[in-house]
């Protein structure tokens, strides 16, 4: 079983979906967890909660990623609760709408870069007093930025941002000691995915384009996110590695 014990990790967008999975996965292992949120409060309470019941150790933050500097604010917010050093990041927040090319708005595609490319650049940079020798980063990627699907041009273009980044980063911090992967999914039963899955048309259409024919869980993605978290990965640096039941081969 993977241990990181005496390890500290912060899951951002950690109140549902792949990030609280993530999240609880990576306490499971040992860690401790920084929790954050952006408003389901409520929600990254309880994910504490579970997690202390367990006997993990786990920590609930707020931040308004969208905003200029919230990344900036959130990276304090890490450091007022004490801590030194930081194992794990991984950069999880996004936000996804769906909709064709003449139906996109300035204000959406704006959203988009703001939170998941903007952010997580950031909200790395900020942290860096905080990573060293042994760190990992991990970005959330998708299987859109390879794949083209219809209406997600806006947020095909944020991960294909985040392709880009992880490589640069792993390159330049890497001297540090520092690795950085992203994990891409592919369609996963999520909040977020419910545009597509929340119909069985939908969930045929996704098993149809895959190889292994269920739909994704989150704790697929959580399993592979300890797996970058930990020493295990230790050789893997600058990849993104896709995690979608072999989607559109």
């Amino acid at each position: 079983m993977t241990d990181l014990t005496n390890k500290i990790a912060l899951v951002t967008g950690a109140s549902r979906g792949l990030g609280r999975a993530t999240a609880a996965r990576l306490a499971a292992a040992g860690a401790r967890v920084i929790v954050h949120y952006s408003a389901s409060r409520d929600a990254a309470d309880t994910l504490v909660s579970e997690i202390r019941a367990k006997g993990g150790q786990a920590d609930a933050v707020g931040g308004d990623l969208a905003a200029a500097d919230g990344a900036h604010k959130l990276a304090e917010a890490v450091k007022a609760l004490g801590i030194s050093k930081l194992d794990i990041l991984v950069n999880n927040a996004g936000v996804a709408q769906f909709a064709p090319l003449e139906a996109q708005t300035i204000e959406d595609f704006d959203r988009h870069f703001a939170i998941n490319v903007r952010a997580p650049y950031f909200l790395t940079q900020q942290l860096l007093p905080l990573l060293g020798d042994g760190s990992s980063v991990i970005f959330l990627s998708s299987v859109v930025a390879r794949a083209a699907f219809d209406g997600a041009s806006a947020y095909s273009a944020t991960k294909g941002a985040i392709e880009v980044l992880t490589r640069n980063f792993a390159k330049e911090l890497g001297p540090r000691g520092i690795r950085v992967n992203a994990i891409a999914p592919g369609a996963i039963d999520t909040d977020m995915a419910q545009d597509f899955l929340g119909t069985e048309e939908g969930r045929t259409y996704i098993k149809s384009v895959q190889a292994l024919q269920r739909i994704g869980q989150p704790d697929d993605i959580a399993d592979a996110v300890l797996f970058l978290a930990s020493d295990q990965s230790r050789w893997v640096d600058g990849r993104s590695i896709e995690v979608s039941g072999g989607s559109l081969l």
